[in-house]
């Protein structure tokens, strides 16, 4: 049986392609799930990718992730990353690895975007890389799962 990779986008990265696109770039929403969608597939596993502008709802599948037995959570939490509690403790209570992934370099924008309350339940946080930030997060979970990661 395949595994899921869960990768989770949090408030207005349905706008990509149309928001900013000097930050973001001109890639859509859509062209990031079909390529991470094929890069899930040559590694062996399958994702489910969701993304919503409600806290909630990120919080529904963060915890149906663990009882659906997903290989791990790869998100970018949009906005939240700076004072979504409640998302912080949604995985800290469940036992999947988890990935924070940033398109935009946080650190070398406003002082706001600097600090990550969720970052510190997270394997690790990647910033910056653009839309291959998600792949390097794939090859990390990866390795994670194999043993060959922390």
């Amino acid at each position: 049986m395949q595994k899921t990779i869960l990768i989770l986008n949090g408030p207005n990265l349905n706008r990509l392609g149309k928001r900013e696109p000097g930050i973001y770039g001109s890639e859509t929403l859509a062209d990031l799930e079909e390529r991470l969608s094929r890069k899930a597939s040559a590694m062996g596993y399958a994702i489910q990718a969701y993304q919503s502008n409600h806290e909630g709802e990120l919080i529904d599948w963060i915890h149906r992730a663990e009882d659906e037995g997903a290989a791990g959570i790869i998100m970018n939490p949009g906005a939240f990353t700076h004072y979504s509690y409640a998302i912080r403790d949604a995985v800290a209570a469940v036992d999947i690895p988890f990935i924070e992934v940033h398109i935009s370099n946080i650190h070398a924008r406003e002082s706001f975007r600097h600090t990550s309350v969720i970052a510190p339940e997270a394997l690790g946080q990647i910033a910056g890389f653009g839309f291959l930030g998600y792949e390097m997060a794939m090859d990390a979970l990866d390795n994670y799962r194999m043993g060959r990661g922390k």
